[in-house]
C-alpha cells in the first residue's frame, strides 16, 4: 500500500484531526516502514518547531491608542452628574415635605399651634401646611408636577412673606415658613432642569429630522 495515506494520516494526527483510517493500522505501517516512521518523526519536530516559535515583533500602540480615545465618553459624564443631582433635590424634597408634615401635623390633629393661634386657625393651618408637604412630596416622586406646582406654591409663599417679616420683626421665626421657603427653592430648581431636559430633547428631535 502506497505510504501517502499513511503520511496525511501522521499529519492529521499531528494537527488533533481525524486520522481517516484506524489508530491500529497507522500504528501498525510506522512499525513496519522505517520511512514513514523517520517522515513522521521529522513531521513532529517541525510541528513543534513551528508552534513554539516567536512571534514576530510588532510595535507597541497601547498608548497612541489610549491617547487617541476621549477622556470619557460624549454625554456619559455629564448624564451622570445630572442624574446624581436630580437624586439629590428629589431626595431633598423628601426631607423638608416629611419635616413640613411633622411640623404641620400637630396643628391639624389637636388644634395646637404656635403663637398661640385659635384652634379654627390652628386647623385651617396645619392643612394647608400639610398640602404644601403633599406638594412637595408629589414633585419628588414625580419630578414633571414641578411646573404645575410652582404657581401654588410661589402664591402662597408670596402671600406668606410679609407675615414672615412680619415674625421676623416680633423675634418669631415658625420652621414651616423657613422649610416652605427651601422647599419652593428645591420645586423651582427641579422645575428649571426638567425644562432644560425637554428643550435639549426637542432639540434633538428637530436635527434627527
Amino acid at each position: 500500500m502506497p505510504c501517502l495515506p499513511f503520511r496525511e494520516a501522521i499529519s492529521a494526527r499531528l494537527d488533533g484531526e481525524s486520522l481517516g483510517m484506524p489508530a491500529s493500522g497507522l500504528d501498525g505501517h510506522l512499525a513496519t516502514c522505517p520511512s514513514c516512521s523517520d517522515w513522521a518523526a521529522d513531521a513532529a519536530v517541525a510541528t513543534r518547531r513551528a508552534r513554539l516559535a516567536a512571534a514576530p515583533p510588532v510595535p507597541d500602540l497601547t498608548a497612541a491608542i489610549l491617547a487617541a480615545l476621549p477622556q470619557e465618553l460624549p454625554g456619559v459624564g455629564a448624564a451622570a452628574r445630572a442624574r446624581l443631582v436630580s437624586t439629590g433635590l428629589r431626595l431633598a424634597l423628601v426631607a423638608v415635605g416629611v419635616a413640613q408634615a411633622g411640623l404641620a401635623w400637630p396643628a391639624l390633629a389637636s388644634g395646637q399651634a404656635v403663637m398661640s393661634a385659635p384652634v379654627h386657625m390652628a386647623h385651617e393651618t396645619g392643612a394647608w401646611s400639610l398640602g404644601v408637604a403633599a406638594a412637595f412630596l408629589a414633585v419628588a416622586a414625580a419630578p414633571r408636577l414641578a411646573a404645575g406646582a410652582l404657581p401654588f406654591l410661589g402664591t402662597f409663599t408670596a402671600l406668606l412673606v410679609p407675615v414672615t417679616l412680619a415674625d421676623l420683626g416680633a423675634g418669631h421665626v415658625p420652621a414651616v415658613h423657613l422649610l416652605l421657603l427651601v422647599g419652593l427653592a428645591l420645586v423651582v430648581s427641579v422645575a428649571w432642569r426638567g425644562r432644560r431636559r425637554r428643550a435639549r430633547a426637542l432639540a434633538r428631535q428637530r436635527v434627527a429630522a
